[in-house]
C-alpha cells in the first residue's frame, strides 16, 4: 500500500545536530547536577518544592533567554526552598491539527514551515539558555522522536493531555532519565492519566528511531492535573469571573 505523503528530506540525526550544536563541559557538568536535584525533589531526598514555570509557547530566542535570565536571578534568591525549572516549550498541540505549531515547525512564527531549521534553532534556543542562565529546562514531548535532539539539555518533560493516553508516548516517558509529568485528557478522566504513569513506570519495549529499545521504566514518572471539558461543553473548573471594579476590595 502506497503512503500518502511526501518525503521532503532526511533531517540530521540528534547524534549529528548534538556535535554541531554542543555544549561545553561545565555546562554538561551543570545538567547532570540539576538533574541529580529534580530527582531528589521527587523522590523526597531534597524537601524543596520544584516550580516548572513558563509561558506555554517559546517562539522568540532573545525573549525568551531574557525571560529566564530574570528567572535565574530569582532562583538565587529562594534557592534554599524553590527550585525553578524554565518552561521551553517548542511545540504546540493544534486541536484541529492547524494554526500555529511552535518553533520547531516554524522557526519564525511569520516565516513559512521547516522542520530541519526548526529542530536547529530548538537546540540552539536550550544551548543558549544555559548557557547564558546556568538553568536547564522542561520541554513538552509532543513528538518523542524530536525528543532526543533535546535529551542532553533537559532536566524535565512533561506529556500533554492530547498525548497521554498514547502508546508511544507512555513508552518514551519511561525511558527518558529525567522526571515526566503525563496529564490528564482532555475529557478531564483521572484512570487515563493514573494508566499513564503506571505504564511510565514499568519498563517496556519497543520500536524507536530504528532501533528495537528496552526502558528501564521511569520512577519519577507523576501526575499533571489540569481542567477539562465535561460532556455538555462545559470548561471545568469553571472559576467565577470577578467585578474589576470590586478588585480593590479583596484581600
Amino acid at each position: 500500500m502506497s503512503m500518502e505523503m511526501e518525503f521532503i528530506r532526511v533531517l540530521p540525526s540528534p547524534q549529528s545536530l548534538m556535535e554541531d550544536y554542543p555544549i561545553k563541559k561545565k555546562y554538561k557538568e551543570i545538567k547532570v547536577e540539576r538533574d541529580e536535584t529534580i530527582k531528589n525533589i521527587f523522590s523526597g531526598e531534597d524537601h524543596r518544592l520544584a516550580l516548572i514555570i513558563g509561558p506555554c509557547s517559546s517562539d522568540n530566542e532573545d525573549a525568551v533567554v531574557d525571560y529566564v535570565s530574570r528567572l535565574a536571578k530569582l532562583q538565587e534568591k529562594i534557592k534554599d526552598k524553590i527550585f525553578i525549572v524554565p518552561r521551553l516549550y517548542t511545540n504546540k498541540p493544534r486541536t484541529i491539527g492547524v494554526g500555529y505549531k511552535g518553533m520547531l515547525h516554524q522557526p519564525s512564527p511569520e516565516g513559512e514551515e521547516d522542520m530541519l531549521e526548526g529542530i536547529i534553532a530548538i537546540r540552539k534556543l536550550n544551548v543558549r539558555v544555559i548557557e547564558e542562565t546556568g538553568l536547564t529546562g522542561a520541554e513538552e514531548i509532543l513528538y518523542p522522536e524530536v525528543f532526543r535532539y533535546l535529551s542532553d539539555l533537559l532536566c524535565y518533560a512533561a506529556v500533554g493531555a492530547r498525548s497521554s493516553e498514547d502508546q508511544l508516548h507512555r513508552m518514551i516517558a519511561s525511558g527518558v532519565g529525567i522526571p515526566v509529568g503525563l496529564k490528564n485528557p482532555t475529557s478531564g478522566d483521572l484512570s487515563v492519566m493514573l494508566n499513564s504513569v503506571a505504564a511510565a513506570q514499568h519498563s517496556q519495549e519497543f520500536l524507536f528511531r530504528g532501533w528495537e529499545v528496552r526502558t528501564k521504566g521511569n520512577t519519577f514518572a507523576h501526575s499533571i492535573l489540569r481542567g477539562y471539558v465535561d460532556a455538555a461543553g462545559n470548561s471545568l473548573p469553571k472559576l467565577p469571573l470577578r467585578n474589576p471594579d470590586q478588585g480593590h476590595k479583596d484581600v
